[in-house]
C-alpha cells in the first residue's frame, strides 16, 4: 500500500467559500498560498499530492497536530469525512 498523502477536499467557488466558512466558524487558520493552490487544484480528489509540495503540505499537517495536540501519526485519506 502506498503512504503518499491524497488530497482528500477541494472546492471552488460556492463550495470553496463554505469550507473557509466551516474553517473560521471552528477557528482553523486559513493559510494563503498561490502557488500550492495551482498545483493542489489540478489535482482530483484521493490522487497523490506531488512529491514538488510535500514539504508544504508536511508543514500544514504538522501545524494542524500541534493545534490539536495529537501525536504525529501517519494521516490517512480514509479517515477524512467528504465534504458535500
Amino acid at each position: 500500500k502506498d503512504d503518499a498523502p491524497k488530497l482528500v477536499a477541494k472546492g471552488r467557488g460556492y463550495l470553496a467559500d463554505k469550507i473557509i466558512e466551516l474553517a473560521r466558524l471552528h477557528n482553523i487558520p486559513i493559510r494563503q498560498d498561490k502557488k500550492l493552490l495551482q498545483i493542489l487544484s489540478r489535482l482530483d480528489l484521493e490522487e497523490e499530492i506531488p512529491l514538488e509540495v510535500y514539504k508544504a503540505v508536511a508543514e500544514i499537517l504538522a501545524f494542524i497536530y500541534r493545534l490539536s495536540n495529537r501525536p504525529l501519526d501517519k494521516p490517512s485519506a480514509t479517515n477524512a469525512a467528504p465534504l458535500e
